[in-house]
């Protein structure tokens, strides 16, 4: 229950003024709590940013490390009507390919008609697709209307798929259509027959071939795409794929073929992707740059100077020996020679005055000329190093940045629950401030009324005046 205050009113005294300028006082220890909190804050922020570029340097030294990563290649083709991709497991060299024909899907077309045709009960004829393996699919349409059709066989998931093409009008100006059956798969497989009966007249030979219709054609024939190895050669050997690309034409090596290729012979020449490891080696040293220039900016020491004297302030990690050793693991990982004793300044990766790296992707060129495996896996151990020491900083569990997050947040914690104590501490201690000055204000009106009735009293009391006889 608060206690109500009138401001003096017995007094005259602006009593509520007095007690918010000694509750200003009685704050000051609440007051440091919420400083701290902040600057608690501030450097969870910091140090959770922190965290996020070690997690991502972790992330991208691990990649590169990884087996076969910088095991990178390029494949180029004499004729753009090819194209060629090369994974890890190619080897640089050239390889000759003579392409006969590309792939296609089977595309059918019906004879134009105005509904689907009925079976001898009157109902919606069945039809029956067969796949090149002699698999059978009946389809029921539930009607006679050609989009019913469609509709069934799409539901069907039989080797085609079906769609309705307006095919003009008949002599009495009704439209007319045709369904086009496309194969579900590309290549010689996606073969495909339609009948119009069901499976068992289909088995039995008593069912009509749909693409035997006066006005139906096949448009597109099912066939695989066909090239030759050494060709003209005993050694001449015919390839066949189902798309137009031919995978793993040599270990690690897709070639895709197009239509404007056909009777042409192409080369198709592998090399090593010297770049694609230039790439990858200069994100790791923008990376580890990213992450000790954000701790040595935040470490920083700043000096004011002020009416002649200076005064120092540090950043937020300036002095903590953990962050230091964030940064002193992730320039070693980087800095150090490898165990064949290879330095990084070899590699291309030197070292700055101000503690930061810096990448010469002529030096990795020629290292990489001269001895691409040792080069690549003095590389892929830097990287091993660096993913360790980013990792040991920003593990969720282990991490030692991440610890130093969680021990914050603990303090965070521990400053909200203090400084939700002192608001209860400083609204008693209000209230017995009010409850002093009220009684006080009271004492000093009931003074003040015994005055005035004494001032009253001694007003009207009689004058005498004295005088001498001589």
């Amino acid at each position: 229950m608060s206690t109500l205050s009138m401001n003096g009113l017995g007094s005259g005294m602006d009593i509520t003024s007095m007690i918010n300028a000694l509750m200003q006082v009685e704050a000051l220890p609440q007051q440091q709590l919420q400083k701290a909190q902040l600057t608690d804050q501030s450097v969870i922020t910091n140090l959770q940013l922190l965290n996020g570029k070690a997690s991502a340097l972790a992330t991208l030294a691990t990649n590169l490390s990884a087996p076969g990563a910088l095991d990178l290649s390029t494949a180029t083709t004499t004729n753009p009507a090819v194209t060629a991709t090369a994974g890890t497991t190619a080897t640089p060299g050239t390889v000759s390919v003579q392409i006969s024909q590309v792939a296609q899907s089977q595309v059918d077309v019906t004879a134009a008609m105005g509904a689907w045709t009925t079976d001898a009960s009157g109902a919606p004829a069945a039809l029956t697709l067969v796949d090149s393996t002699g698999k059978q699919t009946q389809v029921n349409p539930a009607s006679t209307s050609l989009d019913d059709v469609v509709s069934a066989i799409n539901a069907a998931g039989g080797p085609a798929t079906a769609m309705k093409v307006a095919a003009g009008t008949d002599a009495s100006g009704n439209p007319l259509y045709r369904l086009q059956l496309t194969a579900s798969k590309s290549g010689a497989a996606g073969a495909f027959e339609a009948y119009v009966g069901t499976a068992a007249q289909v088995s039995a030979g008593t069912a009509s071939d749909l693409m035997a219709q006066p006005g139906a054609a096949v448009v597109l024939s099912a066939q695989d795409a066909k090239a030759t190895l050494y060709a003209g050669t005993a050694a001449q050997q015919a390839i066949t794929s189902s798309t137009n690309t031919f995978a793993n034409l040599v270990p690690g090596v897709n070639v895709t073929a197009g239509a404007a290729a056909v009777g042409s012979t192409v080369t198709v020449t592998v090399a090593s992707d010297t770049a694609g490891i230039e790439k990858q080696a200069g994100s790791l040293v923008s990376s580890v740059n990213d992450l000790l220039g954000y701790i040595s900016q935040n470490s920083a020491v700043a000096t004011t100077i002020t009416s002649g004297s200076s005064t120092a302030s540090g950043g937020v990690f300036t002095g903590d020996s953990t962050i230091g050793g964030v940064a002193d693991a992730v320039t070693n990982a980087v800095y150090l020679p490898t165990s064949s004793g290879k330095s990084p300044s070899d590699l291309g990766i030197g070292i700055q005055q101000d503690g930061s790296f810096v990448f010469d992707q002529s030096k990795l060129d020629a290292a990489l000329a001269a001895d691409p495996k040792g080069t690549q896996a003095s590389l892929q151990e830097i990287a091993s190093r660096v993913a360790a020491a980013a990792k040991n900083a920003s593990d969720p569990v282990t991490g030692s940045v991440t610890a130093l997050v969680s021990g914050r947040q603990a303090e965070v914690s521990d400053l909200g629950n203090q400084i939700s104590d002192w608001d209860a501490r400083l609204a008693t201690r209000k209230a017995a401030l009010t409850a002093l000055f009220n009684a006080m204000d009271t004492s000093l009106g009931t003074l003040k009324s015994q005055q005035a009735w004494l001032t009253s009293q001694i007003a009207g009391l009689p004058s005498y005046s004295t005088s001498t006889s001589k």
